[in-house]
């Protein structure tokens, strides 16, 4: 029985986490149209948004350290840890979409047709750059679903291995990549969408430290040479990549 029920919130947790994965891209690309209804001050709209960021880096930063999935699976199930640190980041991103305050005065606005289509088209790829890459190292296991069958199954879970997959080969981090191309590329920047721009931005390049410092600590030397052969965020050209083995880097 128990079982099935750690099973059944897994799935849970995933169907919560992709319902909220779709609603988010909606968020995004309609984050610039105009707003209805009356409107706060504008300096409480940017404390809001300001609080509703942090809550998310906050939630999703600390959820993910080694040192508190230690101390976490003593109170919950360690097969449903995944689960619930994917239930929480998708409350977290809810509770963002839900009370988001537009700041509508625009900063920049694309006029050329072909500019919108190429800004719009750089919007779906990023999205897709992030979907892809997380199949690519191991969707199930990223979203907890495979912790959680393995244990309906009575399977002993292993975690990836070092490994280097398709674009992995070229940027450490394809999938913060994918995000920052898609929050940059609106053809009608508001403030709002500027300031959600840039701290999501600040934030993407904090959490990667934050998660190369437990990639090392978990596969030592062979990250350190992944690091000094493969760049960052974007794909310019560095020394021989080390033996291709698989990583979970986002």
């Amino acid at each position: 029985m128990k079982r099935f029920a750690i099973l059944l919130y897994g799935l849970l947790c995933y169907v919560i986490f992709l319902g909220t994965f779709l609603y988010a891209i909606w968020f995004v690309y309609t984050m610039d149209a105009a707003p209805v209804g009356v409107l706060r001050p504008r300096t409480d709209r940017l404390l809001i948004d300001a609080g509703l960021l942090a809550l998310f880096a906050l939630q999703h930063s600390i959820m993910a350290r080694q040192f508190f999935k230690r101390a976490w699976t003593r109170i919950i199930p360690p097969p449903a840890e995944r689960s619930t640190f994917v239930l929480f980041a998708s409350v977290a991103l809810l509770l963002l979409i839900r009370y988001w305050q537009p700041l509508p005065r625009a900063i920049w606005t694309v006029q050329n047709p072909i500019g919108i289509q190429v800004l719009h088209l750089l919007f779906v790829v990023g999205w897709l750059t992030v979907l892809i890459g997380t199949f690519l190292i191991d969707h199930a296991e990223l979203f907890g679903l495979k912790q959680v069958w393995c244990f309906f199954t009575g399977k002993e879970f292993t975690g990836l291995r070092f490994a280097t997959p398709g674009p992995y080969k070229f940027v450490r981090h394809p999938i913060y990549a994918g995000f920052l191309i898609a929050f940059w590329s609106t053809p009608a920047m508001t403030t709002a969408h500027l300031f959600f721009a840039i701290m999501t931005t600040a934030y993407i390049l904090v959490a990667i430290q934050l998660e190369e410092r437990d990639l090392v600590s978990i596969h030592g030397e062979r990250y350190l040479d992944y690091q000094k052969s493969v760049s960052m965020l974007t794909p310019w050209p560095k020394k021989k990549l080390p033996e291709p083995g698989k990583v979970r880097a986002s």
